[in-house]
Order: structure tokens, then sequence, then C-alpha cells
């Protein structure tokens, strides 16, 4: 490893360390992983001949510049999809549209409702994605838990609960859509040997949660339906909902339909949300017009929280050039042989790896080092491959910044990295190796 390449990973390793400090340095996470992306890259372009071998001299400035857009590309998929889930839901929440959820999932025993948003979040990531899944169920959890103490209980689970259940989905996470688009794994594989194993990974966190919740819940602040909203019938309100979570379990059919990638869907669906909300509003008058302006999607769209946005940019930037220096497929290749070739243990790291960097990259760069194999255990639903979907999905709960779910639950509820770590990481690496363990004894006795 040269050195400047240790002086970029050291400047990751210092920036990932303040994020982690945010609560001690006090220091917006987002202002860090920006600099951590700048400084990298920067790194990057002292001597980039010496990571291009083989590019004229005369040609290098342009190559750098088509990596660093084409690594911007795929980083800004992912950030249109993430405003246009969060503005969707924050529609559907604004004009009461969440009052329907939070009536169905109505209970008093703050345990049987950890129970219940456990499950709806682990089904609902198979079908949409564990960031989406994760607004959602936050936005819903606000309507019917009024202590925040109990909330991040709550936000921790359903982050755990959003990953396991897309990592036995075939469209539930990205890694497992990569996996899937280069014919690795199958849907029916996938559905039928992880199904168990991301079950136990978020049962066993539950049970051990459920006694940190004790009594009955308080109820939530302000009115059932937004004051403002009440200008809205019930079927409005329904209609919005509909749409919006509909809209939202339609983005994998569009993406499957069209070929476009899921935040073409995803603005789709905001588009047709705010067409209908400006019709329903078009017939308002007086003191119910001007209370539903704050409302509308245009001003909807200015409550973004960007310094999430930001931050994702900045993290997944920075990653993406510790791959291109070559150090994600370095220790790959490092794991493999320290392993001895065993599939439990290299998987089994790299999803603990996963809670630190960006899982993406990670799979990426397994699918590159390991090619397919026609029988075996890297043939087509291989255990390699099964397992790779489990553990770079289900790792990433380990650490709050290891998942996109973690980070948009950090983000709408301020958990901070040291809370988490101290309160819940420990219990998501139980439920980690607990979904291994049985994916272990179903490969070795049932399948």
């Amino acid at each position: 490893m040269s050195t400047l390449t240790i002086a970029i990973v050291v400047v990751f390793v210092i920036g990932y360390a303040c994020i982690a400090l945010e609560s001690v340095t006090k220091v917006n996470k987002a202002a860090v992983a920006l600099l951590m992306f700048v400084a990298c890259w920067a790194l990057y372009m002292v001597d980039p001949a010496s990571y291009l071998p083989g590019t004229a001299a005369a040609e290098i400035l342009g190559k750098v510049n088509s990596i660093i857009e084409a690594h911007l590309g795929s980083t800004s998929t992912t950030l249109f999809f993430l405003m246009g889930a969060m503005t969707i839901v924050e529609i559907v929440d604004q004009n009461g549209g969440f009052n329907f959820v939070r009536k169905a999932l109505h209970t008093e025993s703050k345990r049987a409702l950890l129970w219940k948003i456990s499950f709806m979040a682990f089904f609902l990531s198979a079908i949409l994605d564990n960031m989406t899944t994760t607004i959602v169920m936050i936005m819903v959890l606000r309507k019917l838990v009024a202590d925040h103490n109990d909330r991040l209980i709550y936000a921790s689970l359903v982050v755990i609960a959003a990953n396991a259940g897309g990592a036995f989905s075939p469209i539930g996470d990205v890694t497992t859509i990569m996996l899937w688009n280069k014919s690795l794994i199958t849907s029916a594989g996938v559905i039928k040997e992880i199904f168990i194993p991301s079950v136990i990974a978020i049962v066993v966190p539950a049970i051990i949660l459920q006694f940190s919740l004790h009594g009955k819940l308080a109820a939530a602040g302000g009115p059932a339906v937004n004051s403002e909203s009440n200008a809205f019938t019930d079927r409005q309100r329904k209609v919005i909902f509909f749409l919006g979570v509909g809209g939202l379990i339609f983005v994998p059919i569009f993406r499957y339909l069209t070929n476009l990638p899921p935040f073409v869907g995803i603005l789709l669906v905001l588009a047709l949300l705010w067409v209908t909300t400006e019709l329903f509003y078009r017939h308002l008058r007086g003191k119910e017009e001007k209370g539903s302006m704050n409302k509308r999607v245009s001003n909807v769209l200015s409550k973004i929280d960007m310094s999430t946005i930001l931050f994702f940019l900045g993290i997944l930037m920075a990653v993406s050039c510790l791959e291109e220096v070559g150090v994600l497929g370095a220790v790959g290749k490092w794991l493999n042989q320290v392993s001895g070739g065993n599939h439990y243990i290299v998987t089994g790291t790299i999803g603990v790896i996963s809670s630190i960097v960006d899982n993406v990259p990670l799979v990426a760069g397994c699918m590159g080092m390991y090619p397919l194999a026609a029988t075996g255990d890297f043939a087509v639903d291989g255990i390699f491959w099964q397992l790779l979907a489990y553990c770079a999905g289900v790792g990433g709960s380990m650490l709050i910044i290891g998942s996109a779910a973690g980070v948009v639950a950090m983000g709408l509820e301020k958990i901070s990295f040291g809370w988490y770590m101290k309160h819940i990481s420990w219990i998501a690496f139980l439920g980690y190796i607990a979904g291994i363990f049985s994916y272990f004894l179903l490969r070795t006795f049932i399948f």
C-alpha cells in the first residue's frame, strides 16, 4: 500500500471517528462527511496516475473526472430516492394520512406495539426498501409514542427490522438487487433460505428490547388529525395515504416494467401525489385555504432535512474513493486468505465491516473478486452468495451509520452514535450471529 493510499485511509478513519463522536465534538456529522469526501479525493489527485496504470498522461484528468462523475451519478440516484421518499412520507403525514395507520396499530401496551411495529417494518421493507420503510415507520411512531426515550428504542428496532426484511427479498435492499440482477441469487432461492435467518435476526433483538419497555403508552402529543388538515375528509386522507404508500410499493414494479432506476419511480409517485393534493386544495376557500399553505408540497420540499442528504453525499463519495484506490478489494482478498476460504467467516466479517462502511461497494468488490461457478458454493444460490445477501444487509444494523435505514433514523429521531452503540449494537450483533447460525443449520440438515 502506497503512502498516498495510507494517507487517504487515515483521513477516512479520522473523519469516521469524528462522526462517531459527534455528541462529544458538537460538530454536525454532515460537515465532517463533506470534509472527508473532499480530503480523500484531493489526496487522490496528488498522484492519480498511480491509480490509473496504462493511462496516457494527457488522458488522466479526463479519466479522473469521468470516475468522479460516475460515482456522483450513482450516489445521486440514492440521494434523489431519499429526498423523494422523505417528501412523500412527509406529505402523507402533514395531510393526516397516517392517522389511519395509527388507528390500525393502536394498542396501550408498549411491548405489543414493539412487536407490531417490528413485523410491519420487516415485511414492508421486503416490498419497499429499508430506507423508505424506516421513514414511514418513524412517522407512524411519532403519532403513537409521546416519550422520546421510548421512541428511540422503537426506532432502533425499526432499523434492525428494516435491514433484516430487506435481506430475504430480491428487491428489498440495494445489495440483494445487485446480486439478483447479476443472476447470483434467484428470487425463490433467497426467499426460501434467507427468510428464517432474517426472522431470527429481528426476533432475538425484539425479545431483548421488550424488557426495556414497561407499562402502557402515554397519548402522543397533538390531535388525532393535524389541525390544518381538518379541511380534508376521511376519504381524501385515505386517498393520500394509499397513493403515497401504495406508490412506494409500486416503485419496484415500475422499475421491473421500465428498467428505469428506482429514483425515477419515486419522482413519478411524488408528482402524482403533488397533483392530487393540489386538486384537493383547489376547492378550499377562506381560512381553510390560508391554513393549507404550509401543507402544500412546495412548502414541504423546503423542510427536507438537507443535513442528512449532505451527510449521505459525503460518506458515499468518501467510500467511493476507498474503492477506487483498491482498499476495499484488498481487504476482501485478505479476509479470504486469513479465513482459509471459510465462507461463514468471510461473509460474517464483511457484514461487520458493512456496519462501518457502505455495503454496496463491499458487495460490488466481492462480486468482482469471486466469479460465478457452475456448481458449488459460488454457483447460483450458492452458500457464499446467499450468506453475502444476508450479512451485507443485516450487518449494517450493528452501527447507526451502517445502513441507509440507520442514517435516516439518526436524522429523524436525533439518535446519537454513542447511545446506539451502548444500547443497541450488541443486541443487533446477537441477532446477526443467531441468523448466521440458523442458516448453517438449515443448509446442513434441511436444504
